[in-house]
């Protein structure tokens, strides 16, 4: 079955599947509904948590904490499921917590701002974690040759899907009347259709991810004797930890695809912000439809980006073509901080739809090649989506606080641009033999 073509592909249809989740919700519509929401009501703040916190520092809070939960949940599942041999059932649970929290941002409202904010925290660990239990099976349905064409394949997959779904949803925000969505009281029909594409995100979720339901095996049932069930997973993350010691290239690997990591996940994050605060767009109707052209120039780009991705990787090698993309990211950074007009985000857009995909598809398929040989991959990409979700958190935090500290988004773009210096400098290391060698 390994190496099957079917399987390959139902596999990498889960990126179809889940990708409207990070396009609709997390990078496009979902932002300018939650600013819209306080722009309407005339306010910046709103009591939550037992004080008055401002729109943006409230949902950055909600995705860090989403993120620290993300990283414990990910290896209890990983030791429950080496216990089962059943890591699908964790991949159909998720999947199904994250789309319906999608259908449950509908009822989104100030009024309702601890339902509405609890959706989106489980939005995120639905996407998330179901994400990681599926990259978990790259090694084992993929021999190595095949892994970097089909991890690309698979984020090329969930661009057009996403693309797809969010020309739909941009049809809905920007010609709701064509659709029957009027204005009904306070809420404008804009708002309205913004509602109905988080509702289009959870049922495109839970009805493409049938495919891969169908065609992916259960998983590994771990041999021998199995105590600590619920901390397994935990134990296992040490046991990685102390395998390392052995694995010198695959640590290296991991050191520095954390460090670059944290400003990829941080950028994709806070680019919708970024463009909305700094960029002069003009009119609120300019800013929505400015903001998510260049989100669908992102994710256009994005398919050539990582299909370009994974053949300079057979010309070049994995770790030299990371390196060259780490660079590029470190230009994008510094040009950032020049960012004024619509038409310079534009072309920072298209520019980050090249290396977006590609980084993420070859940093996967590296960390799969690196892998010792094993049957325990869901411990191995356990600890790397730990790695990464650790990453996330610290980037977002340092980010913040960069930007708090200097009043200026602008810098905090600079300040990421060191940490693709430092993932550049620490892939050349990759490869070099150790002391003991």
């Amino acid at each position: 079955m390994k190496g099957n073509r079917k399987l390959l592909n139902a596999w990498a249809f889960y990126d179809w599947a889940n990708s409207v989740y990070s396009l609709v919700i997390a990078s496009a519509i979902f932002p300018i509904f939650y600013g819209g929401l306080f722009r309407s009501a005339g306010i910046e703040e709103v009591t939550v948590f037992g004080g008055e916190i401002a729109r943006a520092p409230l949902i950055s809070y909600v995705t860090s904490a989403a993120f620290v939960f993300i990283a414990i949940v990910t290896p209890l599942i990983s030791g429950i499921a080496d216990y089962l041999g059943n890591k699908k059932v964790f991949l159909k649970f998720f999947c199904y917590l994250g789309a319906v929290s999608c259908i449950g941002l509908y009822w989104f409202s100030l009024e309702h701002i601890y339902f509405g904010l609890t959706c989106y925290f489980f939005g995120l660990v639905g996407f998330w974690v179901s994400f990681a239990v599926n990259n978990s099976y790259l090694p084992d349905i993929a021999y190595p040759e095949q892994q970097d064409g089909i991890s690309a394949k698979g984020f090329s997959m969930g661009y057009v899907g996403s693309v797809i779904l969010l020309l739909f949803n941009l049809a809905m925000v920007m010609k709701p009347d064509f659709f029957g969505i009027t204005d009904s009281g306070a809420e404008v029909a804009e708002i309205k259709a913004m509602k109905y594409s988080f509702v289009t995100v959870g049922i495109w979720w839970m009805l493409f991810s049938q495919y891969t339901f169908h065609h992916l095996p259960k998983g590994y049932r771990k041999e021998g004797e199995r105590k600590n069930i619920i901390l397994n997973g935990f134990l296992e993350l040490r046991s990685v930890w102390k395998q390392l010691g052995q694995e010198t290239r695959l640590k290296r690997y991991l050191i520095a695809f954390f460090v670059y990591s944290m400003a990829v996940q941080t950028i994709m994050l806070i680019a919708t912000y970024f463009g909305e605060e700094e960029i002069n767009w003009g009119t609120d109707s300019e800013r929505t439809t400015g903001l998510i052209i260049s989100i669908l120039v992102i994710q256009i780009v994005a398919i050539l980006g990582a299909t370009a991705t994974a053949k300079a990787s057979k010309a070049l090698g994995n770790i030299k073509t990371l390196i060259a993309i780490n660079i590029f990211w470190l230009l994008l950074c510094i040009y950032a901080y020049f960012l004024v007009t619509p038409t310079d985000f534009y072309i920072a857009a298209g520019l980050v739809g090249i290396v977006m995909g590609g980084i993420q598809a070859l940093s996967r398929s590296t960390y799969s090649k690196f892998l010792p040989e094993t049957t325990d991959t869901t411990s191995f990409f356990s600890f790397y989506d730990v790695a990464e979700k650790i990453g996330i958190v610290i980037g977002t935090f340092l980010y913040g606080f960069v930007a708090q500290f200097t009043s200026s988004m602008r810098n905090a773009a600079i300040f990421l641009g060191i940490f693709f210096l430092m993932g550049a400098f620490l892939l050349t290391r990759v490869h070099k033999k150790s002391p003991a060698s």
